[in-house]
């Protein structure tokens, strides 16, 4: 665990999932005297107050933030750009605000000139979470042993960045820093189009044939069972760069689609052999 110096107030905007999984890692931890949990729907409030996973919550925002010197927000990125600009104006000087969204550069563009208030915004992304939505679904090791990517610019706050770092660490990440156009480079090719992937391919399977569907087609197409509303919006934001990557993919496919019309064995097993090769490195 990181030396990291406790916070006195974290604020979490949005507990489902992953804020709920923040503020359960904090509190197991030790490292935050107060977790504030804000939010649209009292009955999910108070759900994530009875499971430990904040302190307090408040379905005001300003109520929220007024003492935080962290502020996390884990809404859907369309809301994220004008939440954070709420949560400036209201919480205390110097506060650090980031997020959690999957796509990093229209939200940091957005911001680069300042977020109109006091507080620091610096972006960030874990890469950790699950088909599951809700915080009954959160889990204080859910960052362990995970990356979280943070997205700061080359003229950034040093210390606000330092402080993010820190902060990820301490709930048992591997910080990785990109730019924003590289993290939107690099999850378009492993978040975004194996999610397309997934849904496409349970999307063609005949329904006949589900109920004889084992463990290949439910590891693969796992994913899919996200929210379709949460995932339309990653991948309008993230287009140019899942365009691309699907590019990429598309021309592999089409290799394998020509081995197999062709009777080009050797082909066909130096394709598999190129994706094992991938999957082997990564390890797990």
């Amino acid at each position: 665990m990181s030396d990291v110096k406790p916070w006195d107030t974290v604020a979490i905007l949005g507990v489902g999932l992953i804020g709920g999984s923040i503020g359960l890692g904090l509190r197991q931890r030790g490292l935050a005297d107060r977790v504030v949990g804000i939010g649209r729907n009292p009955q999910r409030l108070e759900i994530a107050r009875q499971l430990g996973a904040v302190t307090s919550i408040t379905s005001q925002l300003e109520d929220g933030v007024c003492r935080a010197d962290l502020v996390v927000i884990c809404t859907p990125v369309e809301r994220i750009v004008g939440q954070v600009r709420q949560v400036a104006a209201a919480c205390p000087p110097g506060a650090l605000i980031t997020d959690a969204g999957s796509t990093k550069g229209s939200i940091c563009r957005a911001l680069r000139e300042g977020t109109g208030g006091a507080g620091v915004f610096i972006g960030s992304h874990p890469m950790a979470g699950s088909e599951k939505s809700g915080v009954r679904h959160a889990r204080a090791n859910l960052f362990e042993n995970r990356v979280a990517i943070i997205t700061p610019w080359e003229d950034s706050d040093g210390s606000a960045v330092q402080r993010l770092g820190e902060f990820w660490s301490s709930l048992g990440s591997r910080v990785v820093r990109l730019t924003p156009e590289e993290h939107d480079a690099a999850v378009a090719s492993i978040s975004h189009v194996p999610h397309l992937v997934a849904a496409a391919l349970a999307a063609a399977t005949p329904s006949e044939h589900l109920e004889v569907a084992a463990g290949g087609w439910r590891d693969t197409t796992r994913v899919a069972g996200a929210n379709p509303a949460l995932w339309q919006q990653i991948l309008g934001q993230n287009r140019l760069h899942v365009l691309q990557s699907l590019d990429k993919f598309e021309k592999v496919l089409s290799a394998f689609r020509h081995a197999l019309e062709g009777g080009d064995f050797v082909q066909l097993e130096q394709l598999l052999q190129a994706g094992k090769q991938n999957r082997d490195a990564l390890g797990g």
